[in-house]
């Protein structure tokens, strides 16, 4: 590898270069043969020899891929991560916004999620469920981060993900909203609900004043012990149980 392609790959750490390079990285076994059995456009596969010697059908799936095969130091060079792995790609990021109409069903609506693995957690929980949208606030975490790549382990690929104006997007979507908040209605109220927007909010703030004065209905999960708050990722996935599977 060139000097300067290290530099354009260590590059992408920082969103501004991803934004502009329009680019994503991917690392590990597991994450880089789910990236590589789907239909993303690989830019690079930058793997040690014993694991392309291995992974030959996955990395013939993308020709359109530069590929090198490095020894152990280039990636420690590369990586993002406490322990380098084997194969590091670099990933086209998909353009998804444009004259973007929800699925019909559930969609998750995002406001100001900042942490990166609470953005991994909720993506991973809607693939689970089965949920296909996630419109999150430009002021939420970038998905493309590579701590929430690495943590959705390829449910990224299966959710289509955009950033809008929430109270624009609803005006132009509209479906039944419910507010995930403290002091809504109990969930178990809530029987065979009509599927819309569940809307999360802020890890330390919850959601903004805007987003529950234009929800249709307001959700709350019981507490039978003593914690002041539940995790926004954790609380996604019991709302989700219960609203889809009853």
């Amino acid at each position: 590898m060139t000097q300067s392609e290290i530099k354009f790959i260590r590059s992408l750490s920082q969103q501004k270069y991803r934004k502009e390079h329009n680019a994503y990285l991917v690392e590990g076994d597991k994450n880089a043969k789910e990236w590589l059995c789907s239909d993303a456009v690989i830019k690079y596969i930058i793997a040690e020899s014993d694991w392309a010697d291995q992974s030959g059908a996955w990395i013939q799936k993308h020709p359109e891929a530069r590929v090198h095969i490095v020894e152990t130091f280039i990636l420690e060079k590369l990586s993002l991560l406490q322990t380098t792995n084997n194969v590091l790609l670099v990933v086209e990021k998909p353009d998804n916004t444009t004259g973007y109409i929800p699925h019909e069903g559930w969609s998750l609506m995002l406001d100001k999620i900042q942490d990166p693995g609470n953005m991994g957690t909720i993506i991973r929980t809607a693939d689970w469920f089965g949920i296909r949208d996630i419109i999150c606030s430009p002021d939420c975490v970038e998905v493309y981060n590579p701590k929430v790549v690495q943590s959705t382990m390829g449910s990224l690929l299966r959710v289509n993900i955009i950033y809008s104006d929430l109270t624009a997007f609803l005006v132009k979507n509209r479906k039944d909203t419910y507010a995930a908040c403290l002091g809504g209605s109990p969930i178990e109220t809530f029987k065979d609900p009509k599927p819309g927007y569940l809307l999360m909010g802020n890890e330390s703030k919850g959601l903004s004043d805007a987003m529950l004065n234009i929800a249709d209905h307001k959700v709350t999960i019981p507490k039978l012990g003593h914690a002041e708050s539940l995790n926004v990722s954790v609380a996604t996935g019991i709302i989700c149980a219960a609203f889809l599977l009853g």
